[in-house]
This record gives C-alpha cells, sequence and structure tokens, in this order.
C-alpha cells in the first residue's frame, strides 16, 4: 500500500467497511495551486495595516467550484481566540457571513448579529442595528469580513443592489476592514455594477480545472488519502480524462464522483477505482442535471 500516506495505510489496515466509508465521506483540504494563492492573498489582507482606502477582493468561480470550502478553510485557521490578559480578551480576526436571499440591510445585519452572538431585536432599525455592529467589530478586533454568495444581491432591484453595496462600502470605511465577496461569475456584474466600489475590489477567479500536471498532481494526492487497498492509478491517462469529463472541472463534483466511487470499490471488494467502477457509481453530471430540472420545468 505504497501509494496511500502512513496515517491512511494504517488506518486501511485497523479498520472495518463501515470505518472506511466514514472515513472516505469526512472533508478533506487537498492543497493545490488556485486555492493557495488565494488563502495567502486572505492572509496578507489579515495582516493589512489599516489605511483610508481598504483593499478587498472578490473570489469568483462556478458552482461546486471549492469557494466556499476555501473560505470556510480559511476560516477555521483564524478562529476566534482569547487573548490572556488582565481582562482576557477575545478576538475574532475573520467572520463569515452569507448573504441574504436578496439585498436587504436589516436581514444582513441579522445575520452578523447572530453570527456574533448578539441579541437581534425587532423593532430596533437598521441605523442602530450598524452602530451595535460597528461597535462589535471593533471590540473583537475584526479584520476581514467575508460574505459568500454574494450573487443573492442580483435578486433585488438595482435601487435595492444599490443600497446593498454602500452598506458594504460604508463599512469598510467606518471600520478600516478588508471585505471578501465570494460568489458564482454573476458576482462580478454585481461588482461592477457600483463604480466607488468596482475599483476598490481585486478579482481572483477559481478556474475549471483542466487536464494539465496540476490536476493530476491534485488526483495523486487525493487517492493518497483514499482508504482503498489497492492503487487506483488515478493519474493514468484515460481514468484522469474520464474523471474530468464526468465532473466537468469541477472540484466538488471530482470530490463526489471519487467518495462514491470508493464506497463502491470497497464495497464490492475490489478495493480500487477503475472504468468500470466509474461506470457504475450513481451520478448524474452538472450539465445532465439541468436537462433533467429544464425537461420537469422545474
Amino acid at each position: 500500500m505504497k501509494h496511500l500516506t502512513s496515517k491512511t495505510r494504517e488506518f486501511v489496515v485497523n479498520s472495518t467497511v463501515e470505518e472506511k466509508i466514514k472515513h472516505l465521506r469526512t472533508q478533506k483540504w487537498i492543497r493545490y495551486p488556485q486555492a493557495e494563492k488565494i488563502m495567502d492573498k486572505l492572509q496578507d489582507l489579515l495582516e493589512y495595516p489599516e489605511v483610508d482606502r481598504m483593499p478587498n477582493i472578490l473570489i469568483v468561480g462556478a458552482t461546486n467550484n471549492g469557494k466556499t470550502a476555501l473560505i470556510r478553510r480559511f476560516f477555521r485557521k483564524n478562529n476566534p481566540y482569547v487573548r490572556e490578559g488582565d481582562y482576557d480578551i477575545v478576538v475574532a480576526p475573520v467572520i463569515v457571513v452569507q448573504a441574504p436571499p436578496e439585498p436587504d440591510g436589516r436581514s444582513f445585519y441579522n445575520k452578523i448579529l447572530e453570527l456574533l452572538n448578539a441579541p437581534v431585536i425587532k423593532s430596533e432599525n437598521a441605523d442602530a442595528k450598524e452602530r451595535r455592529i460597528i461597535a462589535l467589530f471593533k471590540k473583537l478586533e475584526i479584520k476581514l469580513l467575508i460574505i459568500d454568495e454574494i450573487h443573492h444581491v442580483l435578486a433585488g432591484s438595482p435601487t435595492k443592489q444599490r443600497v446593498f453595496l454602500n452598506i458594504l462600502k460604508h463599512l469598510s470605511n467606518e471600520l478600516k476592514i478588508s471585505i471578501i465577496c465570494v460568489g458564482t461569475n454573476e458576482a462580478f456584474n454585481v461588482i461592477q455594477s457600483s463604480p466607488q466600489l468596482a475599483n476598490r475590489f481585486e478579482t481572483m477567479i477559481l478556474e475549471r480545472w483542466k487536464n494539465n500536471q496540476v490536476f493530476l498532481q491534485l488526483l495523486a494526492n487525493y487517492e493518497a488519502l483514499l482508504p482503498l487497498e489497492k492503487p487506483s492509478f488515478l493519474t493514468e491517462s484515460s481514468i484522469s480524462a474520464k474523471i474530468l469529463s464526468m465532473s466537468e472541472g469541477l472540484i466538488g463534483e471530482i470530490n463526489t464522483i471519487l467518495i462514491k466511487a470508493g464506497e463502491l470499490a470497497i464495497k464490492s471488494g475490489i478495493n480500487k477505482i477503475d472504468h468500470k467502477i466509474l461506470d457504475n457509481i450513481e451520478y448524474v453530471s452538472p450539465e445532465d442535471r439541468k436537462k433533467i430540472l429544464r425537461r420537469n420545468n422545474l
């Protein structure tokens, strides 16, 4: 089992089928250049000194291509902590909030207050909520506000969109923090719709995977963590091309395919992923899912 990491190899030897399947389904982080570049940029912003116009980032990519996994990992690396001293102050350098289903300032403020374990007062107006949020951000020494699913802003009218984007600009100016917006490719249109915000955001793109050396390295790293006794040779040209085609170059889909294939390989006793295993997993590609939805008028 030289194809496995030493830790995975030890696990395979000492685990049951059920334990192997549970391990397969556990979320894993596989390092890859695009993600590491963005993580480094986020870390750089976390250490950025206060200036009048703080730099911001827009992270865009197709649905299920690793955006949320990336920011969640960054958040876990920068969890709130207690600064020991006279008062044992709680510091929360990063918070992650999901954009509301449509651009509504009150809903957005409520989400932030809930994250900060602060009371949400229904009768409180938006200005009062904002003042409390600003006070909490300063108290917790928050440096980065990450907003996921920012493309939701497009669900509102142009007027509501402008109001919501003005809220982001005001928070950034008032608090001297960096804002990270994350979303699908449509998110680019959201930011560009505000000339005052457009020149404040650097766009970073999580591109779809291509059949190149970086993709092969991803598969090799992933295979080393799969609890399969036999090597699958995922980097072999026909196997790697098949996985790329099935997944349409989306890392979330690649992950789903390898989990399903790994489970079938374990349950069948084959203990490796090959063409037959890939042909027999219960999997529908993103494009085929769209066709099914259109056919059923959903």
